[in-house]
């Protein structure tokens, strides 16, 4: 049995927020609360996937959120170019998970049939739903699906030995976590099925919500997917970076290995 390895790679950082934009429920929505931007890399051997792609400097600057490093930039410590990379997961098409779907052009797309339905469907109508959707990323998976590298799955999907992915929704309708067996057991990659610790563990909905019981109940999935609580890895949360040790650049953290502390919130 091989395990893989497994990264937390952050990319852009965005601090001028507050626990508002973080969480539906909470005493104190006046105070500041961090978010990072991560992609994430898995590794065994010579077989790489990666999940989720970032965003690029031009998305950045019309939303006004700068990126710090290119994700492409942000893969050189691994030695791997942007053209060499085969697999991507797509956890949901939102402008930073998929906003850099461009930047490596000979992948193949791994997704859930009900993010490209609901990315291109009537929901799109409503500018609320349709805010954290770029146009030109839509169309970059769309192009690929013509190319014939795109990948659906309905539901629960294995796409090699040890990583599988799940739909979870919620946050968006085909939002997907990847389940990846590693060194320390079964780790979840929550993407933005939970996108800080506290979301899950405290039971606190993310304010950008599609359907609230799905995101509620995708709270518990996460569980029943992780063989620990430690294992399960929040999608935007600056507290990944100091429960899990560092990897080989500042801007990368090793997950497979596990925690080196205790999750405080």
């Amino acid at each position: 049995m091989n395990d893989w390895e497994v990264y937390a790679i952050k990319y852009a950082d965005r601090n001028a927020r507050t626990r508002a934009d973080s969480f539906i429920l909470d005493d104190d929505h006046a105070a500041p609360h961090a978010m990072d931007y991560y992609l994430w890399l898995l590794k065994r051997g010579t077989q790489v996937i990666l999940v989720d792609t970032g965003y690029d400097t031009d998305e950045g600057l019309s939303r006004g959120r700068p990126i710090a490093m290119d994700p492409r930039d942000a893969l050189r410590p691994f030695g791997i170019a942007p053209e060499a990379i085969q697999q991507v997961i797509v956890t949901h098409l939102h402008y930073d998970h998929a906003g850099g779907l461009h930047l490596f052009p000979n992948a193949t797309l791994h997704m859930q049939a009900a993010e490209m339905a609901f990315a291109t469907g009537p929901c799109m109508c409503h500018d609320t739903l349709r805010a954290p959707f770029s146009a030109g990323h839509i169309c970059e998976a769309v192009k690929r699906l013509y190319s014939g590298k795109v990948v659906f799955h309905d539901g629960d999907a294995e796409l090699a030995d040890g990583v599988t992915v799940h739909c979870i929704g919620g946050h968006s309708r085909g939002l997907q976590c990847v389940r990846v067996r590693t060194a320390s057991g079964w780790m979840v990659l929550a993407s933005d099925a939970s996108h800080y610790y506290e979301n899950f563990m405290a039971r606190k909905p993310f304010p950008i919500v599609v359907d609230l019981q799905d995101m509620l109940e995708g709270f518990d999935k996460l569980q029943s997917l992780a063989s620990a609580l430690g294992l399960i890895i929040p999608g935007h949360d600056p507290l990944v970076r100091s429960v899990f040790p560092p990897g080989p650049a500042d801007h990368i953290n090793r997950l497979d290995t596990g925690p080196i502390r205790e999750i405080k919130l």
